[in-house]
């Protein structure tokens, strides 16, 4: 492969992928002026729509900055041969590329970290906390800080330094070695999640007796839905927005509220949200979401497996010869485009799904209750009315309000 080509294509892929984003957030601010849709009248008084309008424009205005710093950040480390140099650095400690993966990963995760702080503290102490949604400490953000470095220490730099080890051991079958590995890790995380990782930033306690846990537990019996435990997490120490989820897979699945979402919906409501994410889990939509998920993942290791031996890439970011974290790291932005597109029949398929969600609610009555939700939680969260249709179509995971609550009034 040609070193030119290669880092050309890094430079070219970056820009058109900042104006895709720009265009995008161009087409969100249009759409976001456009009258409220005539079913969703009544969710803003006047004063609130403005408020929500500031609200928008607020996190575009930022979004747009840090996008901006970000990709000429990306762009000016690249074309320098900053990561290059770090790679050739990393080398001359250690003779093991397991270490070196690790190390180097780790240097990066660390600087971008502390890079992002200042858009992190503006995000968190400035425009959260005007419109009323921070309750985030600084003592909390410092903390969030140290876990999440540490997080990123055992999860990403050590998955990249044992791919690396199975790279070194079998080349030849890395690609699907890797497959297994990513496939194995993604399970893990999914399952554990809630057990493993939660707890280190937020307190999980089982849901008290009483009208709520009632109400839940009689629907899930009702459906047949097994359950493991409900358990209310804080999130209020950080934010009032709200959410709810479940993980796990068979008898272990377990259900997890905000504790906001609790204070903000009715009993109905609240099962009628805990409902829609019940009917994901009664249609099987995450394991009828693997097969794409499985597929994008053996595509990118497989194409993985044929240039981390590369040192044109390498050399493309201005390191001496192939470096496993440089190649992975070049390859990244070199397939951000099939990301996008591969993103968009993701995108397609879970909006399908949520539509299913909807409508085993709406099944077992619990329509008007989730349309009521909805509109409570678009109001608390000061959440975009009208999207642009294209935008929707690129990067929505869900349909719109407007669609679901149509679909509720069916």
């Amino acid at each position: 492969m040609n070193v030119t080509l290669i880092f050309w294509l890094v430079i070219a892929i970056n820009v058109l992928e900042y104006i895709y984003t720009t265009v995008m957030d161009l087409l969100s601010a249009k759409a976001a002026k456009q009258p409220v849709p005539e079913l969703l009248n009544g969710i803003y008084d006047d004063s609130e729509y403005r408020r929500q309008q500031d609200y928008f424009a607020a996190n575009k205005r930022f979004g747009r900055i840090s996008t901006l710093f970000s990709v000429s950040l990306t762009l000016v480390l690249f074309s320098c041969g900053v990561f290059g140099w770090l790679a050739d650095v990393v080398v001359g400690w250690t003779s093991s590329e397991v270490l070196q993966t690790f190390i180097f990963t780790l240097i990066l995760d660390v600087v971008m970290t502390l890079v992002e702080i200042p858009f992190d503290l503006y995000e968190t102490f400035v425009i959260e906390e005007n419109f009323g949604f921070n309750k985030t400490t600084p003592k909390t953000f410092v903390a969030d800080i140290f876990k999440g470095i540490l997080l990123e220490a055992v999860l990403s730099s050590g998955l990249m330094s044992f791919l690396t080890a199975v790279y070194n051991w079998m080349p030849e079958y890395f690609w699907l070695t890797a497959f297994g590995v990513m496939t194995v890790f993604t399970l893990f995380v999914s399952y554990f999640y809630s057990k493993l990782i939660v707890p280190i930033f937020n307190k999980q306690t089982p849901l008290p007796e009483g009208e709520l846990r009632d109400a839940i537990t009689a629907f899930a019996k009702d459906v047949d839905f097994r359950m493991k435990d409900i358990y209310v997490m804080d999130g209020s120490r950080r934010t009032t927005h709200a959410n709810a989820y479940f993980t796990g897979f068979g008898k272990n699945k377990r259900i997890v509220l905000y504790d906001t979402l609790i204070e903000q919906l009715s009993t109905d409501e609240t099962l009628a949200v805990l409902a829609h994410e019940m009917g994901h889990a009664k249609k099987k939509h995450s394991l009828k979401s693997m097969p794409l998920s499985l597929a994008s993942t053996f595509i990118l290791t497989y194409v993985l497996g044929l240039v981390l031996g590369s040192d044109a890439i390498a050399q493309a970011a201005g390191a001496s010869g192939h470096f496993f974290a440089i190649n992975l790291m070049v390859l990244g932005m070199l397939w951000t485009p099939i990301s996008i597109v591969m993103g968009i029949w993701e995108n397609m398929s879970s909006r399908k799904h949520e539509w299913e969600a909807d409508e085993f609610a709406r099944q077992h009555g619990l329509g008007e209750s989730l349309s009521s939700a909805l509109k409570k939680l678009s109001k608390k969260n000061l959440s975009n009315l009208t999207p642009h249709p294209a935008v929707v179509f690129m990067s929505y995971s869900h349909p719109t309000l407007l669609q679901r609550v149509e679909h509720m009034a069916e």
